[in-house]
């Protein structure tokens, strides 16, 4: 085995060649399944990384064998030096890309383009303007559906990441579909998943079957074309015959595809998180200000990484709240 396959591989022979980066806690909306109501302790400035620190510890991983790396927050726009950040990834041998909340997007469209970055995912809840605000606290839905918009004319892959709540936005399944009509733009449907503070209930959330009987309640099953899934895809991809986008499940609940994960985090104050779920964090930030070597670091972390969510691998497990409480708010996680 050689040295890139055996600092990212794990002990159940998982390659880890994708690195999400968050590059900031903050977040100009406040969702509920993201951020508790009270709002979070945010880490003070001097623990976050700097752009330096961001492209140093990225250039380790690349050299180690990450090929992808996506870009979130908080929401990653509101960093005031996210041009140098772009910029300086960009330079690395790696796929760039970014997830973010479409707010700002208008006004980083040619950097996007300037720096090779074509894959975007947006968060959006609702195609209602109420319910986006009840979702987000915030009025900016006109903004962040016209930006959805501008990013699909300037031809970027654009995905829609959804999150359905019963008797909330599930109503909706069938009219986000109907966008992918004549905008080429994938929606994801994502069942809601535990973090801390969001005040999770497995009554709350929609099944990817759910989804699914809901779909051919209104397209006929011949309509409804299974697409190819990616290697190591987090999503199980649908199209509707004749439309433009096509639309996903990510079904981390009930149909969990961690046998094949390849995908590692890096918090806005420089922690490794080996699984989105695992409440165990390694410090690469201090190690590296320590001028320390920080390859025994994440090699140690990648090691201790569990089989499926962080060790809750049943929907018993998962729904025992002092599991899932140990860890992170999503918002400090990153998407």
């Amino acid at each position: 085995m050689n040295k890139e396959q055996h600092l990212l591989t794990d002990t159940f022979g998982r390659q880890h060649n994708y690195l999400r980066i968050s590059l900031t806690e903050r977040c100009n909306l406040r969702c509920t399944y993201c951020m508790p109501e009270e709002g979070i302790a945010l880490s003070p400035k001097s623990h976050i990384m700097s752009f330096d620190e961001v492209y140093s510890i990225a250039k380790i991983f690349v050299d180690h064998g990450v090929t992808k790396i996506r870009l979130t927050g908080g929401e990653p726009m509101v960093r005031k030096d996210i041009p140098v950040i772009l910029k300086q990834l960009a330079s690395l041998p790696v796929e760039l890309s970014l997830s973010t909340n479409g707010i700002n997007i208008d006004r980083f469209i040619d950097t996007l383009k300037a720096n090779d970055i074509h894959n975007i995912n947006v968060s959006l809840d609702s195609l209602d303007a109420e319910k986006f605000h009840q979702i987000t606290r915030r009025n900016y839905f006109e903004k962040v559906y016209n930006n959805i918009l501008l990013l699909a004319t300037n031809g970027f892959k654009v995905k829609i990441n959804t999150v359905l709540i019963k008797n909330f936005n599930d109503n909706e399944i069938v009219d986000f579909i109907e966008l992918t009509k004549n905008i080429p733009v994938t929606i994801r449907f994502i069942e809601f998943m535990p973090f801390d503070g969001n005040k999770w209930d497995l009554k709350r959330m929609i099944s990817y079957q759910e989804i699914m009987n809901t779909v051919y309640r209104v397209f006929s099953q011949n309509r409804v074309h299974r697409l190819l899934d990616a290697p190591n895809d987090t999503s199980k991809n649908y199209k509707i015959e004749g439309y433009k986008g096509s639309f996903a499940v990510i079904s981390s609940v009930t149909s969990p595809f961690c046998g094949s994960c390849n995908r590692l985090r890096l918090t806005a104050n420089g922690q490794l998180k080996n699984c989105l779920f695992s409440a165990s964090e390694s410090d690469l930030l201090t190690a590296l200000r320590k001028g320390e070597n920080i390859e025994p670091v994440i090699q140690k972390a990648v090691q201790g990484k569990l089989g499926i969510r962080g060790g809750m691998d049943t929907l018993e497990k998962l729904k025992t709240p002092r599991l899932h409480t140990k860890n992170r708010s999503m918002t400090t996680i990153g998407g």
